[in-house]
Formats: C-alpha cells, sequence, structure tokens
C-alpha cells in the first residue's frame, strides 16, 4: 500500500509507546497538562447543577439574597473553567511545539548521516515532507489529540452519572437520540478519514510537481513548454482543491445533522419533561439543567470525530517519522584513527563496487599514489571515474577489496577526520543561499577572511569577488544563481582549498569553465598541489598531461596505466581518445 494513503490505527500501543518517549522530557507538563484537562472535566457538569438550584430553591423562594451568592458562585464556576481553558490551550500548545521541535532536530541529524545511497533512492520531497509537514501534524496530536480526547471522554462519562443521579427517566429521555448521533459520527469519522487522505495525496503531488518544475523551470522556458505545464498544473491542482471540497462537504453535511439530533434530544426533554412539571413529578430546574447537559453532551461527540481523525493521523505521520529515524542506511563510523600528520598515501587494492546488488560498477580495481603526486582518470560516460571518488571518502562503502590511505584501511579512520583530509571540487558545483564568505567556510569559523582571500587570490577567484556588491558578504541566492558557471567553480575551488586538506579530488572541475578561466584554475593547480596528492577527473585530456599517472578506465575496468606519453606509445585506446579529442579540436 502507499504510504501516502496508509490510515494509521488510533490505538497502536507500540507507536503511542514510542512517541511517548519524546514527552519524556517534559513528563511535568504533560501531568500538568492532563491534571488541569481532568479539572476542567471535572467542572463542566457543575454550572447546569447551580442553575438547577438557583432557579429550584433561590428564584422559586423570591430569595435575592440567596439569588445574588448563587450568581457569584456561577461566575467563579465560569472564572474557574476559563483560567483552566487557558491553561490548557497554552500547555497543549507550548507542549506540541517543543516536542515538534526535538523530533526535528533528531530527524535532521538522522538526515545528516544518512549515506548518499539513501538519497539516491528516496525523493527529496519525502524527506521534506517528513521533517516539516510531518512532525507539524504530531503538535495537533498533543494539543488537540490524546489529552483532549482523554478530557472528552471523561467530561461524557461525568455529565451520564451526573444526569442519572438527577433524574433517571430524563436521562433515558435525553439519550435516545445518542445512537444516532453515535451513526453519524462514525460514518463522518471514516469519509473525513478518506477525504484526508486524498487532500494528504494531492498535496504531496501538488509540492512535486511545483518543486521539481521550478527547479527545472529553464528546460520549460527553452523548449516552449509553459503552456503544456500550465496545463498540466491546472490538473493537478483541480484535485486537489476536488479533494478539498469533498472534506468541507463532509463537515457541512455533519455538523447541521448533528445539530438536529441534538435539538431533538432537546424537543424530547420538553416534551416529556412539560408533563412532569404539569404533574409536580419533576422541577423546572431540573428540566433547564438537563437542557444544558445535553448541549454539554453532544460537543464533546461532535468532536470527537475530528479529535479521532487527528490521531489517526499522527499516528501515521510518527510511523514514518520513527522509520525514518530506525533507518540503518547510514555511513558505520567505528572507526578511531586520526592522523595529526596525514601524507596522503593512497592505494586501491581489488576493489569491487556495485550502487545496486551485484551489478557492479568498478572491477578488480587496483591502484596506488604516493603523496605529492597527480593520478588522473580518464575513460567514457559511465566507467567508473566518479565512483572511485566516492568511495574514497567513504560516501559508499565498497563490496570486496580495500581502500588505505597511508597504509591504513579507511574503515579504520574516524569519518569525519579522514574526509577533512579530502579537498573536493564537484563538476556539479551547490552553493547555498548565503554569502560567499560562508559557502567557502561552511560554518567553520576557524577559517579566518585573510586566509580565504589568500585562496580566492591563489585560484584567481578574488578579483571578480571583490567586484560583487559586499564582496565577501555578497549572497549568492539559491544555488549561486547570481553567479556564473565559472564563478561558482572557482568559489568551490577556494572552498576545498581553505581546508588545507592532504588529497585534492578535482571532478571535472574545469569542465564548465571558459579557456581563461580554465587557465586560472590549472596555474592555481601547479602551485597548491605540491606537497599535496591530486586526484583529477577529465574528459579532456589536455588538463592532465603533465599527470604523474593516468588511469584509464572502461565498464569499471582498467584498461591501461601509465604517464601520458608511456600510453601514447601503446597505441591503446588512450591513443585513440586523444586521437578523437586532438581532432574534435583541429575541426
Amino acid at each position: 500500500m502507499n504510504e501516502e494513503k496508509k490510515s494509521g490505527k488510533i490505538f497502536d500501543l507500540p507507536t503511542l509507546r514510542r512517541l511517548y518517549t519524546f514527552v519524556r522530557p517534559y513528563q511535568k507538563q504533560f501531568y500538568i497538562l492532563v491534571t488541569i484537562i481532568l479539572i476542567s472535566a471535572t467542572l463542566s457538569p457543575l454550572s447546569p447543577l447551580l442553575i438547577r438550584y438557583t432557579i429550584d430553591n433561590e428564584i422559586a423562594a423570591g430569595d435575592y439574597n440567596g439569588l445574588a451568592i448563587m450568581l457569584l458562585w456561577m461566575i467563579l464556576v465560569l472564572f474557574l473553567q476559563a483560567i483552566f481553558q487557558f491553561i490548557n490551550t497554552y500547555l497543549a500548545g507550548w507542549l506540541g511545539q517543543n516536542i515538534i521541535r526535538d523530533i526535528r532536530v533528531q530527524l535532521y541529524e538522522k538526515i545528516l548521516n544518512l549515506r548518499l545511497k539513501f538519497f539516491d533512492n528516496t525523493p527529496i520531497g519525502r524527506l521534506v515532507t517528513r521533517t516539516v509537514s510531518d512532525v507539524e501534524t504530531l503538535s495537533d496530536v498533543f494539543s488537540d489529540g490524546m489529552a483532549a480526547v482523554a478530557g472528552d471522554i471523561l467530561q461524557l462519562i461525568l455529565i451520564i452519572g451526573v444526569m442519572f443521579y438527577t433524574d433517571w427517566r430524563l436521562s433515558l429521555i435525553s439519550l435516545a437520540t445518542v445512537p444516532f448521533m453515535l451513526i453519524s459520527t462514525y460514518i463522518f469519522k471514516e469519509k473525513i478519514k478518506d477525504s484526508f487522505n486524498e487532500v494528504r495525496t494531492a498535496v504531496s503531488n501538488l509540492n512535486s510537481f511545483v518543486q521539481e518544475h521550478i527547479t527545472g523551470m529553464n528546460i520549460v522556458q527553452i523548449f516552449s513548454a509553459e503552456k503544456i505545464e500550465y496545463q498540466k498544473f491546472k490538473q493537478i491542482n483541480g484535485v486537489h482543491r476536488d479533494a478539498h471540497i469533498r472534506s468541507i462537504w463532509y463537515y457541512s453535511v455533519y455538523y447541521p445533522v448533528a445539530d438536529v439530533i441534538a435539538a431533538a434530544a432537546t424537543g424530547l426533554i420538553v416534551w416529556y419533561g412539560a408533563r412532569q412539571v404539569i404533574q409536580y413529578d419533576v422541577t423546572f430546574g431540573t428540566i433547564t439543567a438537563f437542557i444544558i447537559f445535553i448541549n454539554l453532551f453532544f460537543r464533546p461527540i461532535r468532536m470527537l470525530a475530528d479529535r479521532f481523525n487527528t490521531l489517526q493521523m499522527g499516528i501515521v505521520s510518527t510511523d514514518r517519522i520513527l522509520k525514518l529515524l530506525d533507518s540503518d542506511d547510514y555511513t558505520v563510523n567505528n572507526g578511531t584513527y586520526v592522523s595529526e600528520h596525514l601524507k596522503g598515501d593512497v592505494s586501491f587494492k581489488n576493489v569491487w563496487f556495485a550502487y545496486n546488488d551485484d551489478k557492479y560498477v568498478l572491477k578488480d580495481i587496483s591502484f596506488e599514489v604516493k603523496s605529492g603526486e597527480t593520478i588522473a582518470f580518464v575513460g567514457a560516460t559511465g566507467a567508473g571515474k566518479s565512483s572511485v571518488i566516492n568511495l574514497l571518502s567513504r560516501f559508499y562503502d565498497i563490496n570486496k577489496g580495500e581502500i588505505l590511505v597511508d597504509g591504513v584501511e579507511i574503515h579504520n579512520y574516524e569519518l569525519g577526520a579522514l574526509r577533512k583530509q579530502i579537498g573536493v571540487v564537484l563538476q556539479d558545483v551547490f552553493l547555498f543561499s548565503d554569502t560567499i564568505h560562508n559557502n567557502i567556510t561552511l560554518g567553520d569559523t576557524s577559517i579566518s577572511r585573510a586566509r580565504i582571500i589568500e585562496a580566492a587570490q591563489l585560484v584567481g577567484a578574488h578579483e571578480f569577488i571583490e567586484k560583487l556588491p559586499g564582496g565577501y558578504d555578497y549572497n549568492v541566492m539559491e544555488r549561486g544563481a547570481t553567479l556564473s558557471v565559472g564563478q561558482r567553480q572557482l568559489i568551490s575551488f577556494v572552498r576545498a582549498l581553505v581546508h588545507d586538506p592532504k588529497i585534492i579530488v578535482l571532478d571535472e572541475a574545469t569542465s564548465s569553465v571558459d579557456t581563461e578561466t580554465e587557465e586560472l584554475i590549472q596555474n592555481a593547480i601547479l602551485k597548491l598541489m605540491k606537497g599535496r596528492t591530486a586526484m583529477v577527473i577529465a574528459h579532456r585530456l589536455s588538463t592532465i598531461q603533465k599527470a604523474d599517472q593516468i588511469v584509464v578506465l572502461d565498464k569499471g575496468e582498467i584498461q591501461e596505466k601509465g604517464t601520458h606519453e608511456q600510453l601514447l606509445s601503446h597505441e591503446g585506446f588512450y591513443a585513440n581518445l586523444y586521437r578523437m579529442q586532438y581532432k574534435e579540436v583541429a575541426n
């Protein structure tokens, strides 16, 4: 069954038990809330009883002093109910917001530590839904769910008890319409549950469509597909509208029906009670009290349908959140080795790797690169070049073989310590909606502005950054949209260098820049690679001719290894690739 359409059980004890673990830090406030709800429920039958006593005793006897005293008592009860209602509403909201804050922090911490394979198989929109919408639903569970349901049920029990204690005959007459109310409430609960599921699915589809098409707006406009996409959006939005209208229709039917049933109960009381008053079997105050009792009784029944749906949605959201929190699809960080003076020797020994099952993208890969050397990887798209880099940084774990850094297997390294020693510049540069300074440091306050400027000058990025409004404090907007491809590439290069890694990885790092910018980067590489290990991936062979070693990959296997001159002399795969590129340039 589609995860977005599940409906959860109200009394799913294992899930409720797990949900309660989030309440533990706030047990004191939770128990105060429960106590307040119980007190409020206890106060609810007092007003009708006071009104009954006042009518039958003080008003009937014409005792104005007694009437004044009873009015004061009624005002006191109303005041206490208002105070407890305020505390109930505020404390329930406070509790819900604090709990969802804690859950969001836990969820985000979990997401930060999930391995990249998880993100390959999980839509981003689903993770956003878990972190935002599903967690928000839990706020309603605490503010308008469990505690409120308990209060409503207790209020019903107390009112029924007081009613039968007061007059059992009128109680039976009053409750004659309850079966009709329960049946209509149950039907409404089931219908509105299905309707909420439809709304939730429609919202998910709408969000996914909008997110995807805004991100790919350049493609939409390039191919003049605005009208087509507009019609698609209208259709999806229409489904969303229809789902909402259905839920509104159920509410518009249920509440009038509930009011008619409550009115019928009131009519029965008046019809039967009037006859008893005439015969002096029942007092006028008792009839008045029962009319108030009926309103107090049916109101929580009407609310229970909504509250049960809130609980159901909360259980579903909790189940989804717990599945994410319980996911073991994260990179195991059991290593403890931290090197104070990493040299940067890298060795792959008989490495096999598959993203999915046994469909290996790297097959028996072996090579070595010493500190200060440059190794380049070439090959067609899908040959496995980027996979080598992903494995070195432990974004993915190998299936077989060994990867050593300075003679130590990478699983023995503390993960953060290993990745700090590897500076990566990717082809697809991602910049956050923040300043250039923060995009370079990524929040590391130990990196000074002077150090950033020094790295930017070496790379050749300082000049264009200084020309921007605000310089290094310029906000690049989402994904660096206000910068050119080359500028984003240079900033990512500065970002890699300021952390002073011992291993530099360039994954197609110059494929998206112009010739002038490429020359800046190549000059910076020559200056900065001294004493560091460089691992370069490139389609343009002209950028790697000076590499100490070139590894030619094809379909996940090493075809050739050697220097540029050695590989050309072999007249093999590399030589053919080189001649093809030379002809393209010549033409």
